[in-house]
């Protein structure tokens, strides 16, 4: 693609990189046969290739912004169009600096959302306060809003200290309100197998939402205070180890996104090297595993912070079949399906169809149950479904320890 940048935004690194993304886009148009948003609307400007176009007139400063507003906040930021792309196209790093220079202000009722989710999701407490309250107040609340609260709120997982191998596991914020279950079934699996959890107490919002949302100044400084919360226990702990790839994904990005930050770039880094997602600390510590007795059909939901963003594939399946599960197939895997951390909220009716299609998709063959590997996946189809929606660690069963010998 060509560009004409200013030779002021050529001089900033932002501003060469975004340059550097655009012209590896050869216009080939793969990208729109994967892209969720496209298939909805079969507008060109709601796929990747339009956004692409309408990155380069934002940065270039012609065209109207509005437009590009407009279908820059239908993107789900799924980021299949990176694992189609024949060229390499980094999209997402392209769609959070155009999101950047749009900043996180939009016009109207939109804008009050939008600040009312960034208060709300990224503080632990505050979202489980609320939380209660609309459970309280379930019947009176829109559907748009109740479908967002749990059933069970979770108060998260706390350390476990008795073992001389330990992982920092990571609460979250809207995980550990919204399916605790996911790292409590994490910590006695990994206890009964002689491993110990940290918790980092200082843990804040990954800052995955306020990146999404167009305030990266935000999203940097809560990186920051992670690095700082979570780089204190990489001495005496194997891993990092999140169980939301949602968040995993973006701790994972820690390394680049502060690089230019002589203060926090090291320990970022570091950070960043440690960070796993859960089916990878699985792997590296071949954990002994095992089948729950009451389930054998499963529907696997790949979400696309797993597949996409951390190009993690067939890993989850593998660890599923070898205990014996069954996985149905499942038509179209790679879409999204809709939830994609806040657009639930604010772009609903976009995410409403992709809800739809996707339990229509994973139900087609009869599983007993739907799994999952995050948080905003798990809750976006839960409530469309009289199938139970779990994180796949839910369906190992803890090893049973080995028989004590009896006395001669």
């Amino acid at each position: 693609m060509q560009t004409n940048f200013s030779a002021e935004l050529l001089a900033t690194d932002r501003g060469q990189r975004a340059n550097e993304i655009l012209r590896s886009c050869v216009h080939c148009g793969f990208c729109n046969a994967t892209c969720p948003t496209y298939q909805l609307t079969g507008d060109e400007l709601d796929g990747p290739r339009g956004r692409i176009y309408l990155i380069r007139d934002l940065l270039e400063e012609v065209g109207d912004s509005k437009r590009s507003q407009m279908h820059l906040d239908r993107c789900l930021t799924c980021r299949a169009c990176e694992t189609t792309c024949p060229s390499g196209v980094a999209y997402g790093e392209l769609a959070e600096i155009a999101r950047n220079k749009l900043g996180p202000s939009r016009r109207g009722l939109k804008n009050w959302l939008r600040v009312f989710v960034r208060w709300l999701v990224p503080n632990a407490s505050r979202l489980r306060q609320m939380a209660q309250l609309g459970k309280m107040t379930r019947p009176f609340i829109p559907y748009r809003f109740k479908q967002h609260i749990p059933h069970r709120i979770g108060m998260g997982v706390t350390a476990n200290e008795r073992h001389a191998r330990k992982v920092l596991l990571l609460n979250g914020c809207a995980q550990q309100v919204a399916t605790a279950t996911t790292n409590e079934h994490f910590l006695n699996l990994l206890d009964e197998q002689g491993i110990g959890v940290e918790i980092a107490s200082q843990e804040g919002c990954c800052g995955a939402l306020d990146l999404h949302l167009g305030d990266e100044s935000r999203a940097l400084e809560r990186i920051r205070q992670n690095v700082d919360a979570l780089s204190g226990h990489l001495d005496t702990c194997e891993a990092i180890v999140s169980t939301a790839s949602g968040c995993g994904v973006t701790i994972k990005d820690y390394g680049r996104l502060l690089a230019d930050d002589f203060e926090y770039a090291e320990a970022a880094a570091m950070v960043s090297d440690a960070a796993l997602d859960v089916v990878e600390y699985v792997e590296r510590a071949s954990l002994d595993l095992h089948k729950r007795d009451d389930i054998d059909r499963v529907a696997w939901h790949a979400p696309c912070s797993l597949q996409h963003g951390m190009k993690i594939t067939g890993s989850v399946e593998k660890c599923l079949v070898a205990v014996g599960y069954e996985l149905v197939p499942t038509k179209d895997p790679h879409i999204c399906c809709g939830s994609a951390g806040s657009y639930s909220m604010l772009e609903p009716k976009m995410s409403d169809e992709l809800g739809r299609r996707k339990v229509e998709t994973l139900l087609q063959h009869d599983p007993e149950i739907i799994a999952t590997a995050n948080v905003g996946c798990q809750a976006h189809l839960g409530h469309r479904t009289g199938v139970p929606v779990v994180h796949w660690l839910e369906l190992l069963a803890c090893p049973k320890p080995p028989a004590q010998a009896r006395p001669g």
